[in-house]
């Protein structure tokens, strides 16, 4: 995804794992990337419980970000070696030291909130990475571009893990040793259905990081000081790896997030669809800051009411841009009042009336184009496409459930679904040809003149295969709701939500109205700084700017 966006040829770092694979490892090799040995992929199962307590008198420095801790219990660990706790994975702690019975190690400073008590551990053996590091900065001193991953690897996770230490050893390193100041480019890869075949993604870049070189000395220091401007530039890193991406507390907060979205504004490119959720998540995050974690009574009552009326639409089985479509017969004037919210307000009642008969005609014409890609879509995807789909599916879902048994940091598994159908598809779609043509040749009587036009055909057939069913999916999609509207059970509920859908858009065009100013420049700027926001955000360094203070000219509001 990112190689067809950027104007650069990038090699990637890649997990050594993934290396080793057949298909993708071979096209990793040919794309130039470097394998990189993670010590993740070699955890050992500790022997014993930890015991974990700060050293006393050692509680961490302000604007550092690490602590020490006195581990004991760790005997199968060495020096240089991380533990990492079974209780929360993403708590690790590196020893550095040894001595009088115990280990000293480091850990995050914000996992000092977290209760640090022991208990069942893994061990990450050190890997040495020098070989690594003297090749990357040997393509980047040839002026190559280096792809990273600085999480560390892939998760279905709705924000960042904490960001690997690898990427700002890497940038200092060129600037100490080969006197290159590389600019860091966030990239942010936004996926709608990323599990799904042909869906859709925003590939966003942000604004260059450079290391300050004044900060140098302080890393050739070693030590304390090493390790804090390195945490200086992963912090930014990680607010500049924010500013281009969507994130969010969990999976319910995100799936509210896309839907207050799609209640603001039903119809937006994917570019304006990924400004406004960053927008409110943003916008979420700012509140819940300025209210202690603690959402007024309002947004409470309004999250709910959004979980109720999404659940509704999980149920029904359908979306909520269709639910304006049900806004038709049986509902009265209260449906109309719905459909006229959701045109513009000069349009006339004769044209309301128009427009509502065009929608009555497009039910057969959806109906009658359904049955013609049926038809035509029929040989190609029952002979080429179905059996590699299904089988697809079956082999992701099996590399799904081995990826998240083994992940300590995977929820779902959701990241490598669509990653395993393409390796999977890009070995036996050829098998498949192969396998129809060896049929043509041995149990047919075609010349051969025809067999070959037919194995020619074969690519042709399944893209258009798949382009027809496509079609043929958004008509079956549109025409559900009308189909859904013959069975007695549901019909009340369908008439029931374009109601409950223009109370939802009221109260939040009321909401943001309201709560709106108090978040400064994504309520009213038209092109916002995310990196600056975000890094605001994730600091809380000040209270957003309050508008209108003091007789000051209003400006346009942009969310």
């Amino acid at each position: 995804m990112l190689m067809s966006t950027c104007q650069h040829k990038v090699s990637f770092l890649v997990a050594e794992k993934s290396w080793n694979r057949r298909v993708i490892g071979d096209f990793a090799w040919a794309m130039g990337a470097v394998p990189v040995s993670r010590s993740q992929d070699s955890a050992t199962e500790g022997k014993g419980t930890l015991t974990i307590t700060l050293l006393p008198g050692d509680s961490p420095a302000a604007g550092a970000s690490s602590a020490k801790v006195a581990v004991q219990g760790c005997h199968d660990a060495t020096i240089g070696d991380k533990i990492r706790l079974k209780i929360d994975p993403s708590i690790t702690i590196k020893l550095t030291s040894e001595g009088e019975g115990r280990k000293v190690g480091e850990v995050a400073k914000e996992h000092l909130d977290k209760s640090l008590k022991g208990g069942k551990y893994d061990i990450l053996k050190r890997v040495d990475q020098s070989q690594v590091y003297a090749k990357v900065l040997s393509k980047l001193e040839k002026g190559g571009c280096i792809g990273i991953f600085p999480e560390g690897g892939s998760h279905d996770r709705t924000d960042l893990l904490p960001l690997k230490v690898g990427v700002a050893l890497i940038a200092y390193a060129a600037l100490e040793k080969r006197g290159l100041n590389i600019p860091i480019i966030p990239v942010g890869l936004n996926y709608f259905s990323s599990h799904r075949f042909r869906g859709r993604c925003v590939v966003e870049f942000g604004a260059a990081i450079n290391i300050d070189e004044a900060t140098l000395p302080e890393y050739r220091a070693g030590g304390d000081r090493k390790k804090a401007v390195c945490s200086g530039l992963l912090k930014d890193i990680q607010d500049g790896m924010r500013s281009v991406i969507v994130t969010a507390p969990d999976y319910d907060v995100l799936k509210h997030i896309h839907t207050a979205r799609r209640l603001w504004k039903r119809t937006a490119g994917a570019q304006e669809k990924q400004d406004l959720n960053r927008r409110f998540a943003l916008g979420l995050q700012k509140l819940l800051m300025k209210f202690d974690q603690k959402p007024p009574k309002k947004l409470e009552v309004f999250m709910n009411e959004l979980k109720v009326y999404q659940k509704t639409l999980d149920e029904l089985g359908i979306k909520d841009y269709q639910v304006p479509t049900l806004a038709s017969e049986g509902a009265g004037e209260e449906t109309t009042n719905v459909q006229r919210m959701m045109r513009s307000a000069s349009m006339t009642l004769e044209s309301e009336e128009a427009e509502e008969i065009l929608e009555d005609i497009k039910v057969p014409y959806r109906i009658a184009h359904l049955l013609f890609t049926i038809f035509v879509a029929a040989i190609p995807s029952i002979f080429l496409n179905l059996p590699i789909g299904l089988l697809s599916n079956l082999y992701a879902e099996k590399k799904r459930k081995k990826a998240l048994a083994a992940s300590k940091v995977k929820i779902r598994g959701m990241d490598v679904l669509l990653s395993e159908k393409v390796m999977f598809c890009i070995v036996m779609v050829p098998a498949l040809w192969l396998f129809y043509l060896f049929l043509l040749l041995f149990l047919t009587n075609l010349d051969y003149e025809a067999t070959l036009l037919f194995f020619v055909s074969m690519p042709i057939a399944a893209y258009a295969g798949i382009m027809v069913t496509e079609s043929g999916m958004v008509d079956y999609k549109d025409i559900k709701p009308w189909l859904m509207k013959l069975h007695p059970a549901t019909r009340k509920r369908l008439r029931q939500l374009p109601k409950t859908r223009m109370a939802l858009v009221q109260k939040l065009r009321e909401f943001v109205g309201e709560f709106g100013p108090q978040l400064g420049e994504i309520y009213y700027e038209q092109e916002v700084d995310w990196k600056k926001v975000q890094g605001e955000a994730s600091s809380d360094l000040s209270p957003p700017p309050s508008p209108n203070l003091g007789g000051q000219k209003e400006k346009k509001k942009n969310i």
